[in-house]
C-alpha cells in the first residue's frame, strides 16, 4: 500500500531476490501474474513495461548495478535523465539525497573509485531521486556500516512517511526488518506470514502464496 514498508526475510537461496525481481517487472513469473495500479505486467508491451519501471519504480539491486564510467552524480540522476530531465536540473535534484547519504562531497568521483559501501549509497540515491511510487531494495544495507545503514533506512522511512512511497525490502538484517509495517518470511520459494504482520480489512491475515 502507499506509504507502507514491507520486509521479506529468509535464508540465502529461498527465493527472496527472485520474488523481488518478479514484483519489479524485471523477471517474468513462471506462473501466475503480477499487477500494479490495476495493470497486469503480462498485458503490457515492452515499451509500456519499461516506462512503468522507469517512471514509477526505484531499484536498489544487491550488487548496485552502477555504471562505472559515470560519476556519482551522473549515476544518481540517471532515472531523471532517462525521463527527459535536462542535465543541470537532474543533478540539482539528486544533490540533497546524496548529501543526506554522506556522498555529497564525492559527487564528481567515478564509481570505479568508490568503496563497496559508498557505491551502495549511490545506488540508494539513484533509486530515490525521482520519487518513485514503489522502491524495491535487495539487501540495501548489506555493504554498509551501522551509521550509514541507519542513514539509508531513515531515507526509506522518510520517503514512505512523507511522500507515500511503498517500500519493499529484502534483508537479512533484523534491525532493518524490525522497522517494517509488515514482514514476510520466505522458505523454499514460498511466502509465509512473519512477525508484526498487519491483518486485512476482514480481520484475518492474508494467506501465504507460492512464487
Amino acid at each position: 500500500m502507499p506509504g507502507e514498508v514491507v520486509a521479506v526475510t529468509g535464508s540465502s537461496g529461498s527465493g527472496k531476490s527472485s520474488l523481488l525481481h518478479c514484483l519489479a517487472g524485471v523477471l517474468a513469473p513462471s506462473a501466475g501474474s503480477v499487477s500494479f495500479g490495476g495493470r497486469e505486467y503480462g498485458s503490457l508491451g515492452d515499451e509500456e513495461l519499461s516506462a512503468l519501471r522507469r517512471e514509477r519504480f526505484g531499484y536498489v539491486f544487491q550488487h548496485g548495478e552502477l555504471l562505472p564510467e559515470l560519476t556519482v552524480e551522473e549515476n544518481a540522476s540517471l532515472p531523471l535523465r532517462l525521463a527527459g530531465r535536462r542535465k543541470g536540473p537532474a543533478h540539482r535534484a539528486v544533490r540533497p539525497v546524496l548529501e543526506r547519504l554522506g556522498m555529497g562531497g564525492l559527487a564528481d568521483r567515478r564509481v570505479s573509485q568508490l568503496s563497496g559501501g559508498q557505491a551502495q549509497r549511490v545506488a540508494v540515491a539513484r533509486a530515490l531521486a525521482h520519487q518513485p511510487a514503489v522502491v524495491f531494495a535487495d539487501e540495501p544495507t548489506g555493504a554498509l556500516d551501522s551509521v550509514n545503514a541507519a542513514a539509508v533506512l531513515d531515507e526509506f522511512l522518510t520517503l514512505a512517511r512523507d511522500r507515500g512511497t511503498a517500500v519493499l525490502l529484502v534483508t537479512h538484517d533484523e534491525g532493518v526488518a524490525a522497522h517494517a509495517d509488515r514482514r514476510y518470511e520466505m522458505c523454499d520459494g514460498r511466502i509465509s506470514l512473519g512477525r508484526g504482520v498487519r491483518t486485512d480489512t476482514a480481520g484475518g491475515p492474508a494467506s501465504g502464496s507460492a512464487l
